[in-house]
């Protein structure tokens, strides 16, 4: 469990907890990421096998189309989230619903006419 004291905000006019931070030219994750994947390289085409210039990025690409080509379900299912968005897990039932409030009657009146 932390420390309490560790969670608190400082109050204003009290210096930072980290005062140094992250140090200057420090790269994060995503830019270090980037840059490898950006990289070319002679490979083959997972998928026509022609030898191309192709990023580490369309190397990664092919593999996984490969691996799906190939029956895993997996990797499909990353694809196909990534082309079409992914499917959500759960649907709300009372988005865009309008109330109506009908008599009896006339809610079987509008059934039988559903029915005709």
């Amino acid at each position: 469990m932390p420390n309490p004291e560790n969670i608190i905000p400082p109050k204003k006019g009290e210096p930072s907890r980290n005062p140094k931070g992250r140090g200057k030219g420090v790269l994060n994750r995503k830019t270090i990421l980037r840059r490898w994947t950006e990289l070319y390289t002679k490979a083959a085409n997972n998928i026509t096998g022609k030898v191309e210039d192709l990023s580490v990025e369309d190397q990664i690409v092919l593999a996984q189309i490969k691996k799906a080509m190939d029956g895993d379900t997996s990797a499909y299912k990353e694809i196909m989230d990534g082309l079409y968005d992914k499917i959500p897990n759960s649907i709300d039932l009372n988005a865009n619903v309008q109330s109506t409030n009908l008599t009896k009657e006339e809610f079987l009146d509008n059934l039988n006419k559903f029915k005709e």
